[in-house]
């Protein structure tokens, strides 16, 4: 297949070495100068529980305007606050049959991305498990590889869904297609908002946040509040303790950092608005509130204001 990958961060860069290992035509697109730089110059690799990967693929900062064939798969893989930016640069890279696979943490951009690439394009997939990062330009890492799921976002085919799984789980990832993915995304989301914000105010990792006796009863309140209102939301979820849930999406990773934390102490935006900041907003929606998530929200944004933070 003809892939774009549009983000290669830390988990862009995943997506992108892998497919590209396994035969696909990739290229990626980025603003960031130095990453594009990078792997124009070096190849890109990936290293941790998939392996260790150096692909040689084309990075662009911009779209590029004559790809030799038409794209078949555009994946968007930037954070949530730049979906709708993203959405504007994949446009012109659209052919007829140019499906669009996002994935993001949280809730709410996909309905901005399918404005702009169209409902029926639009799939939607959620990253469980990878405690990815980008230690310098052209490398990434991550701890685990847990899974990919994805579902049609309205009027995609679910024929089509399956056949984006299948190239996914071609290169190895552990890859299938979901009938109900609004469920599958609210049980990432209840695991991520046990982590995201509070290893984000202390500097802690998932297993340092697990193991601590304060930090771990405030991991618990946020993903018990965010399970409260999932169900009360009539969410189907799979599981019925979210303690557990919690505990095991730690102990695959106990040395991974989520991304809002990595965002501090890069000194850069995080996406703790769209996570632990989503489930106050999700409340209000079924007439419940969400003081614990809340608390956690504006923590993050308050140190989002101080200067970078050296933590250690």
């Amino acid at each position: 297949m003809n892939i774009c990958v549009v983000g290669c961060g830390a988990m862009g860069s995943i997506y992108a070495a892998l497919l590209a290992k396994a035969g696909n035509n990739v290229c990626v697109l980025d603003t960031n100068l130095d990453q594009v730089d990078a792997i124009n110059r070096n190849g890109l690799r990936v290293w941790g529980a998939s392996g260790d990967t150096r692909v040689s693929i084309l990075a662009f900062s911009e779209p590029p305007a004559n790809l030799a064939e038409p794209l078949d798969l555009v994946i968007c893989a930037v954070k949530a606050r730049f979906a709708v930016a993203a959405g504007k640069c994949i446009v012109p890279l659209l052919g007829s049959n140019t499906k669009v696979l996002t994935i993001q943490n949280g809730l709410g951009s996909a309905e901005e991305l399918a404005n702009l690439v169209g409902p029926e394009r639009l799939v939607v997939g959620i990253a469980q498990g990878f405690g990815a990062s980008l230690p310098e330009p052209g490398v990434a890492h991550h701890n685990d590889m847990k899974a990919i799921r994805m579902g049609a976002y309205q009027q995609a085919r679910h024929i089509d869904v399956q056949a984006i799984a299948s190239l996914w789980a071609d290169a190895g990832f552990d890859a299938a297609a979901a009938q109900d993915i609004g469920a599958m995304q609210w049980e990432k989301l209840i695991c991520n908002v046990a982590y995201s914000a509070p290893c984000a105010i202390t500097g802690q990792t998932l297993g340092e946040v697990l193991a601590d006796p304060q930090m771990s009863a405030v991991s618990r309140a946020a993903a018990q509040e965010a399970y409260a209102i999932a169900r009360a939301a009539k969410i189907n979820l799979s599981f019925d303790n979210p303690q557990k849930a919690i505990e095991q999406f730690a102990e695959r990773m106990p040395e991974a950092k989520p991304s809002v934390l990595l965002d501090l102490e890069a000194g850069r935006l995080s996406e703790v608005d769209v996570i632990n900041g989503a489930i106050p907003r999700q409340a209000e929606k079924v007439g419940l509130e969400a003081p614990v998530n809340a608390t956690l929200t504006a923590l993050v944004l308050a140190l989002e204001k101080q200067p970078k933070l050296s933590r250690t």
